[in-house]
């Protein structure tokens, strides 16, 4: 498969393609679904070591099932959001009965490197975003991760999660004003005094 064609193919053209043994279509659909995958995940855990493990595990599962997976019946990038809610689950259990016994969960550092004011405001931005996510209840904090920061359409929230629309939007919405009073009083700290952000 010619590299310049692989950005206007779909994903399950593309893991077809890696089934057959194409190398450049595995390069170009990890390019495509590794950064939402760890994304995805960081958000839902916290620590990037950690959302690094589980987009690669979830990476794994895809290609395994790349022989056998049938056309039509779910959307490969659909299918991959799943595992990585799966295996962000499991991580975020096994943390909670660990808590008692470790301080490994301690927050890493921030990156320092932005110098600019600009740079330095919205990574405190994006700490409280990530720090007010983490209060949320698991089920809300997926639904808004998914929805508002992952792009998703509440159909394909409702297959990701196994649950219905309804209650895709319910999660959402709860989800939306937890976050809301949570942040309530930092609007002015996070540089949100004058503007609608």
């Amino acid at each position: 498969m010619p590299r310049d064609t692989t950005d206007e193919v779909s994903d399950e053209v593309l893991l077809a393609a890696y089934a057959r043994g194409e190398a450049a279509a595995a390069r170009a659909l990890t390019a495509r679904l590794v950064p939402r995958a760890l994304g995805y995940a960081a958000r839902m855990l916290g620590d990037r070591a950690e959302a690094e493990d589980v987009a690669q595990e979830a990476m794994l599962r895809l290609w395994r099932a790349a022989a056998g997976w049938r056309t039509g019946e779910a959307q490969v990038a659909t299918w991959l959001y799943r595992v990585v809610t799966n295996l962000c689950t499991d991580r975020l259990r096994a943390r909670q009965r660990r808590r008692a016994e470790t301080l490994d969960d301690a927050p890493e550092v921030a990156d320092a490197s932005a110098g600019v004011e600009a740079g330095m405001i919205e990574a405190d931005r994006m700490a409280a975003l990530d720090a007010a996510l983490a209060e949320l209840p698991e089920r809300q904090r997926q639904a808004v991760v998914l929805r508002h920061l992952e792009g998703l359409s509440n159909p394909e929230i409702a297959v990701v999660m196994d649950i219905g629309v309804e209650a895709v939007e319910s999660l959402t919405a709860r989800g939306k004003r937890a976050l809301a009073a949570i942040l309530a009083g930092r609007r002015e700290e996070l540089g949100y005094d004058g503007d609608e952000g």
